[in-house]
């Protein structure tokens, strides 16, 4: 081609000037012709022919390649091959073409090999075992890697020296490097002993207040571990972060299926006492309590009649309190619940007494550790325990609010109204 377009403008018989000027021209047009065919037949036709071959065959895996433009990208580089061949039509700027199209070609493999990365990984997302080993942190890695030997072998290109001669002053840099690259390589370790001790997964309801994050894990990347928390906002942890500060992972709960409710109602202490025959008579008729109640007033009846006790003064022996049965009421009513799990552990225990009243704790676990159904079941059940307990003759315990102020005023000025004269 070089040969016919110089044969050809010669034929002209122009002045020298102007048939170099001229045959540079048709040079340049001719080989950016032959490109944009190249890169139109590339494209439009070689890329379309792999990318209907992809879709239509029985994988759908690689329709990820397709997906992340890898053979899209990979065309780019039939020009620039093209352009290198050509270098020679242009004597004195051979070397310039040359170099500039082999760092063209070097970009172009870079952004071919990112994509491929890329696509790995989206691949490798498709399995069960990305939630539990997580890959997008070795990736990146690999692309870091791939990024530093692209660079080398441009700057290699460009100053014309051997890489192995760059490679040899980078040994003089690694403190740079060290310092540059410093929370890729923590991250690049921590995501290691996160991934092998099995630390925290993608979909792991995590809780780290030192770095305001609580919800789910939606991403593990080199450097961060990203959570989108409850209120929709996203927190962005070091993932070095997770290895050298403590965090909360409920997938333990998670996976048992089972979620704790431990929550106090605070009694009154003053409403809680002995429980008088009519009180036993009326508690029977609860379903859940009559068998209880019934073999307890025997084992209690046996036992002052052993011990021969004179129940004429109810501190003597053993009687029942209000505050026992309604325990054990609450005990019966949690293990005929359908929301919780008898299978885990559940009781209703007494804690120390505060100025608050004494603290009855509710300890058990749900059957579902869905959010919502949680606090559905748990609200439920405090729910029927508030409005029950006056049944037992308990009292919850509630501070003084402005309504309770102003009866206690009301009744003080209408004691004041119903003095008889001179009365002080």
């Amino acid at each position: 081609m070089e040969d016919f377009i110089t044969n050809w403008v010669a034929d002209f018989d122009l002045e020298p000037a102007t048939t170099k000027y001229l045959t540079i021209s048709l040079k340049v047009l001719a080989i950016a012709l032959i490109c944009i065919i190249a890169n139109f037949i590339t494209k439009k036709i070689v890329v379309r022919i792999i990318t209907r071959v992809i879709r239509n065959n029985k994988y759908t895996w690689d329709n990820v390649f397709i997906e992340r433009k890898v053979f899209h990208r990979l065309s780019h580089i039939v020009p620039a091959i093209i352009i290198y061949q050509f270098a020679t039509s242009f004597p004195n700027y051979v070397t310039l073409i040359q170099k500039a199209s082999n760092t063209y070609i070097i970009l172009i493999m870079l952004l071919v090999i990112n994509s491929t990365l890329h696509a790995i990984n989206d691949i490798y997302r498709t399995f069960e075992v990305s939630k539990t080993r997580p890959i997008k942190g070795y990736i990146q890695v690999a692309n870091i890697i791939f990024v530093i030997i692209g660079a080398i072998l441009i700057i290699a290109n460009l100053i014309g020296e051997s890489p192995l001669v760059l490679l040899g002053g980078i040994g003089a840099l690694s403190a740079v490097i060290m310092l540059v690259f410093q929370d890729s390589i923590l991250g690049l370790v921590a995501g290691v002993q996160l991934t092998t001790n099995d630390m925290v997964r993608v979909g792991d309801w995590i809780e780290m207040p030192k770095y305001d994050a609580d919800g789910d894990v939606i991403d593990i990347t080199l450097n961060t571990v990203k959570v989108q928390n409850w209120d929709k906002t996203i927190s962005m942890i070091p993932a070095y972060a997770l290895v050298s500060n403590s965090f909360k992972n409920w997938r333990g709960m998670q996976d048992a299926g089972g979620r704790r409710i431990k929550r106090s109602l605070y009694l009154d202490t003053t409403s809680i006492g002995f429980c008088s025959p009519e009180m036993m008579e009326r508690l029977k008729q609860i379903q859940i309590l009559s068998d209880y109640i019934t073999e307890r007033e025997a084992e209690i009846e046996e036992y002052n009649r052993k011990h021969k006790v004179r129940r004429e003064n109810p501190v003597n022996g053993r009687a029942m309190t209000n505050i026992g049965v309604f325990r054990a009421y609450v005990e019966n009513y949690l293990k005929r619940h359908p929301g919780i799990r008898q299978d885990m552990t559940l009781m209703v225990r007494q804690l120390d007494p505060t100025e608050n009243g004494l603290p009855l704790e509710i300890y058990a676990f749900t059957n579902t550790t869905e959010w919502a159904a949680y606090e559905s079941i748990q609200s439920d059940i405090f729910d029927h325990l508030f409005a029950i307990a006056k049944e037992f003759g308990l009292r919850l315990f509630q501070n003084p609010t402005g309504n309770d102020l102003k009866y206690f005023r009301a009744m003080e000025n209408e004691e004041v109204h119903t003095r008889a004269p001179g009365q002080e």
